[in-house]
């Protein structure tokens, strides 16, 4: 198998992860943790996990002069993305984020082109229309998106999420080249970390810890371990092969990973409408993922 194949098989394992991701985190909030505190215990769980594989295993040194790129990284990837992720869903809902996800590829292809001079072809271009036909169909079929003034602000935090994780991706590129996967979470974390430490550790003290559930606490390593370990290790190394607008556009699966853990569950049925938007995707998947393009 060769490494495109492995890079695309990674992207639709972290699509996985971030599909399922909406609900759990939901789950969550607010009546066990607060957005912040979440985020707290998510970065600092994944910055242990990073720090420890890193020190037993890799060993990797990085140069003075990408420290500023690591630092941006973990201030946007980290930090800025995933603060405004939780804050945003705590106020609206997973059908409402999935949604505004849906424009990601979109912002990453404008950021890739302007930061990295990344080129838009007019392949790239049908691909990101048509998986998003399909995405938007997906979503809103038999759905009301609901803006109400709560909603409202959650769904501006969660554009606004989705604008920095676009940046992240493009930014991390050079990066993901250069270095080992872990040596470059792992410095992205501790950024990350220092940047969300003065705003989360005053929020710590009023966790009911007496009150989370083994449900939830399996909530939280799934949270740690999968969405923040794994992921992003995948991520990084989908990044040494594939440009950041085809890993962008996974996102557009995540609605149809959704979509999937609702029948699972009995809230959902498969129709006609449903089938067709995930023709669509996939179909738009395979335009930009091609290797020629991607």
């Amino acid at each position: 198998m060769n490494k495109t194949y492995k890079a695309h098989l990674a992207l639709i394992a972290i699509t996985l992860i971030f599909g399922f991701h909406y609900t759990i985190a939901k789950s969550l909030m607010p009546d066990y943790l607060h957005p912040m505190q979440l985020l707290f215990i998510r970065v600092l769980g994944g910055l242990i996990l990073f720090f420890v594989y890193h020190k037993l295993f890799v060993r990797e040194k990085v140069e003075k002069k990408d420290m500023l790129l690591l630092a941006l990284c973990g201030l946007t990837g980290f930090a800025l993305n995933q603060a405004f992720f939780y804050k945003g869903l705590d106020l609206t809902t997973p059908v409402d984020a999935s949604l505004i996800h849906v424009m990601n590829p979109i912002f990453v292809m404008v950021f890739a082109s302007l930061i990295i001079r990344e080129k838009i072809t007019w392949v790239k271009i049908a691909g990101i229309i048509i998986g998003g036909c399909g995405a938007v169909v997906l979503i809103l079929y038999g759905k009301v998106v609901n803006m109400s003034t709560n909603s409202f602000a959650g769904n501006l935090y969660v554009f606004l999420n989705m604008v920095f994780y676009a940046v992240y991706l493009v930014l991390v590129k050079p990066l993901a080249v250069k270095y080992h996967p872990i040596t470059i979470l792992m410095w992205i974390s501790i950024f990350g970390f220092m940047f969300i430490l003065p705003f989360s550790v005053w929020t710590l003290p009023a966790i009911q810890f007496q009150q989370i559930t083994i449900t939830a606490w399996l909530s939280i390593a799934y949270i740690i371990f999968f969405n923040t370990f794994l992921a992003y290790i995948l991520i990084n190394l989908a990044m040494k092969v594939v440009n950041a607008s085809a890993v962008s556009y996974y996102s557009y699966l995540q609605p149809l990973i959704a979509s999937v853990a609702s029948v699972s569950v009995g809230n959902e049925v498969i129709t006609l409408p449903k089938i067709l938007a995930a023709l669509l995707i996939f179909a738009g998947v395979f335009l930009v993922s091609r290797k020629k393009y991607a």
